[in-house]
C-alpha cells in the first residue's frame, strides 16, 4: 500500500496523478482546481457581521473560526464559490464582493500585465533591468549618467534576458538628496529615453517617478508605463496622466515624505503585510477612479521601503496576501539593505541573495522582477518555473 500526500502538490501535480489513474483531462482539471483551498481573514466585523458570516460559511461548508472583531475562513472552490455568489449568500453585497474577488484571484491570477503599446505575458516570471541616470543611487549611480553609457548599460541588460527596462532619474536612497526638481529629472531622463526608444523601439520602457508632468513627459517620449514608488500618495494626479495615455502604472507600498521612503522612520505597524494590503488598495483605487483599468494597474509591496528587516522577510513570507488582491505583482529587492543582514554582504555583492528572494517571490505569487543584475535573477526563476510547471 502506498500512500501519497497529494495535498501538498500543486494543481498540476493534482491533474496529473488523477489522468495517471484513467480519469479524463476535463475532469481531472476540473477536480484538481476544486480541491485548492483558500484561506481568507475578515478583521474590523460588528458582532452582526461577525455572526452572520459564521452562519453563512457553515450553512455552505467553510470552515470558520473566529473572535472578538474577526472571521478566518477556509474552504475548497466550491463551497467558497457558493459564498461569495451574490444570488447564494445572505452577507453583505460589499463583503461577498470582495471575497469573490479574493476567490477570483487564487483561482485565475492576470495572465498579462497591459502597458502603452502592448502587453507582457505573465505565464513566465518577467525581469525588468534597472537603469539609474542619478549620481547618487545605492548601487550604481553616477554610472549611467551619460546618455551612450546608459544605452550600453540597456543593451547588456537585454541581452542578458531583461524582458523591459525600468529607467529612474531620482534616487530613493537613505540619505538622497531629493526630491528633483521636474527640469532636472527630466534632463537626466529625456536624452536616454529618445536613445532607448531609437535603439529597442520593441522593448517595454517604464519610468520611475512620483510627478505628474515627469509621467506625462516620458510617456510622450515613448514610456509604456510609469512606476511610482510612492503609490500615488505624493501625487495622485500620475493616475490621471496614466489614464490619458493608457499606460501601464506600477503602484509600489512606501510611507513618509520623498526623502525618507527609504528610512525606518514609518515603519511602525500593527500587522505589515495588511496594512501594506490595506494602503496598496487604496492607491489602486485611486488609479481606477481616474479611468486607469485594472489590467493596466500592478501592485509593488515595497520591499526596503518603511520596513525593518525583519519587516521585509515577513512581506516576502506572506506575498500570496498580496498576489490575492488581484492584480499582477512586482517586487524589487534588489541588493537591498535588508538582504545584506543575512551574510553580511555589501552591496554589490547581494545578486545571489537577490535571486533567492526574487524566487521566493515567485512562489508567493509575484511575476515581475525589478533587479540590477539579471542573468542570475533569471536563471534561479527559470529553474523555480520549471518545477512549478512539471
Amino acid at each position: 500500500m502506498t500512500v501519497l500526500p497529494l495535498q501538498s502538490l500543486s494543481p498540476a501535480a493534482v491533474e496529473d496523478a488523477l489522468i495517471r489513474r484513467g480519469v479524463d483531462q476535463g475532469h481531472a482539471a476540473a477536480s484538481a482546481r476544486g480541491m485548492r483551498s483558500v484561506t481568507v481573514v475578515i478583521d474590523d466585523l460588528s458582532t452582526e457581521q461577525r455572526d452572520l458570516v459564521l452562519a453563512e460559511a457553515r450553512r455552505h461548508g467553510v470552515e470558520c473560526l473566529t473572535g472578538e472583531r474577526w472571521a478566518l475562513l477556509t474552504g475548497g472552490a466550491a463551497a467558497l464559490a457558493g459564498l461569495v455568489h451574490p444570488d447564494r449568500t445572505r452577507m453583505p453585497l460589499a463583503l461577498a464582493e470582495r471575497l469573490a474577488a479574493l476567490v477570483a484571484a487564487t483561482f485565475d491570477p492576470p495572465e498579462a500585465w497591459v502597458m502603452g503599446r502592448g502587453r507582457i505575458s505573465l505565464d513566465r516570471p518577467v525581469i525588468a533591468g534597472i537603469l539609474n541616470v542619478t549620481p547618487d543611487s545605492f548601487s550604481d549611480g553616477g554610472r549611467f549618467l551619460d546618455p551612450d553609457a546608459a544605452l550600453r548599460h540597456a543593451e547588456s541588460l537585454i541581452a542578458m534576458g531583461a524582458d523591459l527596462l525600468d529607467v529612474g532619474a531620482e534616487s530613493t536612497r537613505p540619505g538622497s538628496v531629493g526630491p528633483v526638481p521636474v527640469e532636472e529629472e527630466w534632463h537626466r531622463l529625456a536624452p536616454v529615453l529618445r536613445a532607448l526608444e531609437a535603439r529597442f523601439p520593441e522593448v517595454p520602457l517604464s519610468v520611475d517617478t512620483v510627478k505628474a508632468e515627469t509621467a506625462r513627459r516620458a510617456l510622450d517620449s515613448g514610456a509604456w508605463a510609469i512606476n511610482d514608488v510612492s503609490g500615488l500618495r505624493l501625487d495622485p494626479t500620475v493616475a490621471d496622466v496614466c489614464a490619458a495615455h493608457d499606460a501601464g502604472l506600477v503602484l509600489m507600498h512606501s510611507r513618509g515624505a520623498f526623502d525618507e521612503m527609504a528610512s525606518y522612520a514609518h515603519a511602525s505597524y500593527g500587522h505589515v503585510v495588511a496594512e501594506v494590503v490595506r494602503e496598496l488598495t487604496g492607491g489602486a483605487a485611486v488609479a481606477e477612479a481616474a479611468g486607469l483599468d485594472r489590467s493596466r494597474i500592478v501592485l509593488d509591496p515595497g520591499l526596503g521601503f518603511a520596513k525593518t528587516p525583519e519587516q521585509n522577510f515577513e512581506v516576502l513570507r506572506d506575498l500570496p496576501s498580496v498576489a490575492g488582491l488581484g492584480y499582477p505583482v512586482m517586487v524589487g529587492p534588489s541588493r537591498k539593505r535588508f538582504l545584506g543582514t543575512i551574510m553580511g554582504r555589501e552591496t554589490l555583492d547581494r545578486d545571489l541573495a537577490t535571486a533567492a528572494a526574487c524566487v521566493t517571490a515567485y512562489l508567493g505569487g509575484a511575476r515581475l522582477f525589478r533587479v540590477h543584475a539579471v542573468a542570475p535573477t533569471l536563471e534561479s526563476l527559470a529553474v523555480a518555473y520549471a518545477v512549478r510547471s512539471a
